[in-house]
């Protein structure tokens, strides 16, 4: 590939995890890496990449189960690696959100081929303008062409399914979402777990300067759904916090 990446590497096998690593760098790609679900779930949550890499025989969590919940967290291109070619499996991967896979063993150029068509189309549809205006909510103004948001003048540091939850609900301001229409827009999920959001809504809260007992944007209506409003708009109905 021609444009540098950001890498992450999910892998227990230090053989394979240090070759990887290897032959990525020398491709003048960034790579981080880890050997576990749960610290890929903590990098993704507080890095960017380009691309992630998943190991499905990992030593703490299957990994079609770690693919989803990297899935409930971040929308990054992931190739997951298997052993096995069963073609059931690897459609069920597939449909659960890998971007593609590779069957071990692979070589270093079967990796560079699927990850440049992974990078090619994740590039070309992060270049298509949305159509949405900037939206203003009390003091919130959203640019969803440049993916910023500020609160009263500030930049907020958003991640992207921060930014994603936000702008959907600042579109529909005053207007109480279904968890399960969140869940379906800005997931693109049928089913999932409601933690997903409760977690996504504790980070978002914390950057708005809010919470849930004291909310000022961000309210939640208990066995409803979530709705986004400019401070001082009366709230009936709104769930305490627990």
């Amino acid at each position: 590939m021609r444009a540098m990446a950001s890498v992450l590497v999910v892998e227990d096998d230090q053989f394979v995890r240090s070759a990887l690593i290897r032959h990525l760098t020398e491709a003048a790609h960034t790579v981080r890496s880890v050997g576990t679900a749960l610290e890929a779930l903590r990098e993704v949550a507080h890095f960017r990449f380009d691309v992630v890499i998943l190991d499905l025989g990992l030593p703490d969590l299957d990994g079609s189960e770690a693919l989803k919940m990297l899935r409930g967290i971040t929308d990054v291109p992931v190739i997951v690696a298997t052993a096995r070619d069963d073609e059931t499996e690897i459609v069920r991967l597939l449909n659960d959100g890998a971007d593609d896979y590779l069957t071990k063993p692979f070589s270093v150029e079967h990796l560079a081929a699927r990850m440049t068509a992974v990078l090619r189309r994740a590039r070309s549809s992060a270049g298509e303008p949305p159509p949405s205006p900037q939206l203003r909510v009390g003091g919130l103004a959203i640019d969803p062409l440049r993916r910023q948001a500020e609160l009263d003048g500030v930049r907020l540091d958003l991640t992207r399914r921060e930014f994603d939850l936000l702008a959907f609900l600042a579109g529909r301001p005053g207007v109480v979402v279904a968890r399960k229409e969140l869940l379906a827009e800005v997931w693109q999920q049928s089913y999932g777990d409601d933690q997903t959001i409760d977690v996504h809504l504790s980070w978002l809260r914390r950057k708005l300067g809010e919470t849930a007992a004291r909310p000022r944007y961000l309210h939640t209506l208990r066995g409803v759904g979530v709705k986004l409003e400019p401070p001082g708009v009366e709230s009936s109905g709104a769930e305490p916090a627990r």
